[in-house]
């Protein structure tokens, strides 16, 4: 699939398009569940709950969220190549983080989710065609593509693997 042009997507998403860089989007949507498990595969259950600082989210507050946005990333892609042309809302993160009960969930659960989530996620957009990939409508106040929120998909949750791998998973803790 070609990547997204500058103006399939407001600005701030490139954060996440860039993420994919030069690679087949499939590749790291399909790679994403396994790369984020071995990640986070020596986080014992007395680091789950960890946060990097004050007011930060924990590791499963992370994770819970990359779901969360996963879920929401998804239906704006199905929503718009179905044709339906109703403006989406947007998401207040931090008011879905705080009645998500991500902390009380273990990480395990959280990666098994994610995996299914991101298999029927794949299974979904694979089936799109070019009309409909090519598609826009607006979420959150701005004009998107299904084919940019295909990458903003997986660079969203690069963009999460490389926190936790920065801020959560450094060389003091495992």
């Amino acid at each position: 699939m070609r990547r997204p042009t500058a103006d399939e997507h407001a600005a701030f998403y490139s954060t996440y398009t860039q993420r994919v860089g030069n690679a087949e989007v499939w590749e790291v949507l399909a790679a994403a569940p396994d790369a984020l498990e071995t990640l986070l595969t020596p986080v014992g259950p007395e680091l789950e709950g960890f946060a990097y600082a004050p007011g930060k989210w924990t590791i499963r507050e992370v994770l819970g969220h990359v779901v969360d946005a996963e879920r929401l990333f998804a239906f704006r892609a199905l929503h718009i190549a179905r044709g339906d042309e109703s403006p989406l809302p947007g998401m207040d993160q931090t008011v879905w983080a705080a009645h998500s009960g991500a902390g009380r969930r273990a990480l395990a659960d959280h990666l098994q989710e994610f995996r299914e989530l991101r298999q029927a996620n794949i299974r979904m957009l694979a089936s799109l065609d070019e009309v409909e990939l090519s598609r826009s409508g607006l979420a959150s106040g701005h004009s998107v593509s299904v084919r940019a929120l295909v990458y903003i998909i997986a660079g969203h949750e690069l963009h999460h693997r490389g926190v936790l791998a920065e801020r959560y998973l450094t060389p003091e803790r495992p």
